[in-house]
């Protein structure tokens, strides 16, 4: 009777049913906690992901900049280095998958093919498939994981850190100043709209075939490409009375905050050694520098010559090499403006009697040597700038801004 009536009681008898609820509760903690594990590394993958992408696709743009903008094959740099970037970005220790056909090149909204592509994965497809810990539990022992990124390199309106010396855009050489036809441009061609003064009965005369200025932005341009990088110019001092590749024109460059503008020689030389942070634009007028300016630019040449002086153009890559590994390169690689040659033409042909000099474009110049007389020899070179949106596009202008776009 007594063995029934405990039993009867341990029937009825809520005490200890409390260590069941939390029993349970405590092994439904310990799962979400452990899916939580997984959704975290999940996450985390996925960021990872996009960043091995994300360098891929800027390490591509980048590389059609500073390589070969023409050169979009399979063993092209562009490709080479979009796949050296994903892979050195592993995702949760593991090496993406990332083949040349992931390396797409596409167009931006202006139909410009400055656009590259990445794809990476981790995924069962390409055998790297990402391992859960609790989820295979579930029957998920693995997640497929993806990522894709798109850089571009669109031409720049805008330049900081320009030298105060400027020269003219390249244009399409068609006739000398004596109306005869000319052949291709060269380094030392003259810009000739008009029968040269004291040629002939026709001086200043506009010539029936003279030369062409299209600037960026415009169909049919003319100015510098990628094609041009390696060419080696030698720049002169202005006589301002000649618009040739080959002829510099100093001018003053604006004041910016740390750096001075330009009131004279000392000034002009300093900014030649020195990055003045002012921003010159397309479209900006430049205001000429007067006087004599040979001395202070050997000497602001010179100076910059000295802040890395073991860099060379090497002739195999078409690049700089042996440079201080300064950001974004040697300070021997200088920004020079480019003016439109045709208003500049055209004030001088009206007596103006200073040059008018508008920015249209700008030019990497490699800075190999410098003479007294203010001659500097150099090698152009590509570079790259700054894009402001309220100027509009620039396209084919020779500077790239290099920006994720997606």
């Amino acid at each position: 009777m007594i063995l029934k009536n405990r039993l009867r009681k341990l029937a009825h008898s809520e005490e200890g049913f409390s260590l069941v609820f939390v029993a349970t509760g405590l092994l439904a903690l310990i799962a979400a906690s452990m899916l939580a594990i997984d959704l975290g590394m999940l996450m985390t993958s996925r960021n990872q992901a996009q960043n091995s992408a994300d360098s891929s696709a800027l390490a591509g743009a980048t590389a059609l900049v500073y390589d070969n903008w023409d050169d979009r094959s399979a063993s092209g740099p562009a490709v080479r280095n979009a796949l050296a970037a994903a892979r050195a970005n592993q995702v949760m220790a593991g090496n993406v998958a990332i083949t040349p056909a992931d390396v797409v090149f596409l167009q931006d909204s202006l139909g410009i093919n400055d656009r590259v592509q990445s794809t990476v994965y981790r995924d069962r497809a390409h055998g790297n498939p990402m391992p859960t810990f609790i989820a295979r539990y579930f029957g998920t022992a693995t997640v497929n994981i993806s990522a894709t990124a798109t850089a571009e390199a669109t031409s720049a309106n805008a330049e900081t850190c320009a030298l105060p010396f400027t020269i003219p855009d390249k244009w399409t050489e068609h006739s000398d100043g004596t109306g005869k036809a000319d052949g291709p441009w060269t380094p030392s061609s003259t810009y000739d709209q008009w029968y040269t003064k004291g040629s002939n009965q026709n001086g200043g005369v506009p010539l029936p075939n003279p030369d062409v200025y299209v600037p960026p932005g415009q169909a049919g341009y003319t100015g510098y490409t990628s094609a041009d990088v390696g060419t080696q110019i030698v720049l002169k001092a202005n006589n301002q009375n000649k618009v040739s590749p080959s002829i510099y024109n100093p001018y003053n460059m604006p004041p910016a905050p740390g750096s001075p503008g330009s009131t004279g020689g000392a000034d002009y030389r300093y900014n030649i050694g020195h990055c003045n942070p002012a921003i010159v634009k397309n479209g900006d007028y430049l205001t000429p520098e007067t006087g004599n300016m040979t001395g202070p630019t050997s000497q602001g040449v010179s100076d910059l010559i000295n802040e890395d002086p073991s860099a060379y153009w090497d002739q195999g890559c078409n690049c700089v090499k042996n440079d201080s590994g300064k950001d974004p390169g040697s300070p021997r690689i200088g920004k020079v403006p480019l003016y439109n040659p045709t208003i500049y033409a055209n004030g001088q042909q009206s007596g103006k009697s200073q040059p008018q000099l508008q920015v249209t474009n700008y030019l990497g110049f490699f800075i190999v040597g410098v003479d007294g007389g203010g001659n500097v020899t150099g090698i152009i070179t590509p570079i790259t700038g700054i894009y402001l949106s309220n100027l509009g596009p620039a396209t084919g202008a020779f500077p790239k801004v290099i920006r994720l776009v997606k």
